[in-house]
């Protein structure tokens, strides 16, 4: 076990599909919160500062991406789907050994876009908000 699985909250588990782009920026981590909905988490580690040692802004816009878009791949019934407009603020720092979680909920959805909006926190401090939109794709 690595230290950052060692050191995750209780309840949370070990997010399984991080062969992709998510297997650099993790290891992940989620726990369910009702049907179809998660929080997800990342302990962060040195890799993930900049050069003052705070937690990089892409960083934090890669695990938004992510945990918006897994919000709206079950809300959209497990359809695939694609970022097309994500918008990030940053309102406070993480620092190296922060344990962020990510939240996020659907505003609106058609047949083709859907809305959503989130947010990622250390504890009760709000790190950054973000909102974006997704289409929904045609299954290959």
């Amino acid at each position: 076990m690595s230290a950052a699985e060692s050191a995750i909250p209780e309840g949370f588990k070990r997010y399984r599909f991080d062969d992709g782009f998510e297997g650099h920026i993790g290891p992940l981590f989620y726990r369910l919160e009702g049907e179809n909905k998660a929080v997800f988490g990342l302990r962060t580690d040195r890799r993930h500062a900049n050069v003052r040692g705070v937690i990089h802004g892409g960083l934090m816009m890669s695990l938004a991406d992510h945990v918006l878009g897994a919000a709206v791949f079950f809300g959209a019934g497990r359809k695939p789907c694609a970022t097309i407009s994500l918008n990030c603020d940053f309102l406070a720092p993480g620092a190296v050994g922060d344990w962020i979680e990510g939240r996020a909920e659907i505003t609106r959805a058609t047949r083709s876009y859907v809305f959503v909006g989130g947010k990622l926190t250390i504890g009760d401090r709000l790190l950054m908000t973000a909102s974006g939109i997704w289409k929904i794709l045609k299954a290959k």
